[in-house]
C-alpha cells in the first residue's frame, strides 16, 4: 500500500510542474503555420507537375501551318554618280564616285519606281554635293550616309518604299 500513495503523491506534483510550464509559456502558433506553408508548397509542386505532364501529353499536337514564304526582293541599279565633295574652305578638291543599288520588295514596286529615277537621282546628286570628306569617314560615316540616302529616296517616291539602299562602289578621290 505504500507504493500507491507514492504514485499518488507524484501524480499531483507532475500536474502542478506541467501547469507552471504552461502558464509560463503561453502556447505557440508555429507548428502550425509551417504546416501551412509546407501545404502550400506541396500543392504547388502537384500542381506544376500535373500542368508540365498535361502539356507533354496534350500539349504537343502536330498542326501544319503555312510557313510564308518570303519573296525574293528585286534590286534596281542606279547610274553611277560623280560629285565634287564640299570643300569646307581647302583649296584641294575632292571628288566622290559612288555606285548605288535600290533593293525593293517586290517587282510592281520596281514599275513605280523607275518613272521617278531621274528625281531620284537629282535628289542624290543634291545631297552628295552638300558632303565633306570628313563626313564619310568610317564605317559610322558611311552608315549615316546609308540612312540619310534611304530616307531621302523613300520620301522622292511616296507612297511607294525602298527597303535600302546599297553600295556597290564608294571612291573618295
Amino acid at each position: 500500500m505504500a507504493s500507491k500513495p507514492k504514485a499518488v503523491e507524484k501524480e499531483p506534483a507532475a500536474d502542478a510542474a506541467e501547469g507552471a510550464e504552461g502558464a509560463a509559456a503561453p502556447p505557440t502558433r508555429k507548428l502550425p503555420i509551417k504546416l501551412i506553408i509546407i501545404g502550400v508548397a506541396g500543392l504547388l509542386v502537384l500542381g506544376g507537375g500535373g500542368y508540365f505532364g498535361y502539356s507533354m501529353i496534350f500539349g504537343h499536337k502536330e498542326t501544319k501551318t503555312a510557313t510564308p514564304v518570303a519573296k525574293p526582293a528585286v534590286f534596281v541599279d542606279l547610274p553611277e554618280i560623280l560629285v565634287n565633295l564640299s570643300s569646307g574652305g581647302s583649296d584641294r578638291t575632292q571628288y566622290l564616285k559612288i555606285k548605288m543599288t535600290l533593293e525593293l520588295a517586290d517587282q510592281a514596286l520596281m514599275q513605280q519606281v523607275q518613272p521617278m529615277m531621274p528625281r531620284v537621282t537629282d535628289t542624290f546628286q543634291t545631297y552628295l554635293r552638300e558632303l565633306r570628306a570628313s563626313d564619310l569617314d568610317g564605317s559610322a560615316g558611311l552608315y549615316r550616309l546609308k540612312e540619310e540616302l534611304t530616307r531621302r529616296v523613300n520620301a522622292t517616291i511616296a507612297p511607294s518604299h525602298v527597303n535600302a539602299v546599297l553600295f556597290k562602289e564608294i571612291v573618295i578621290q
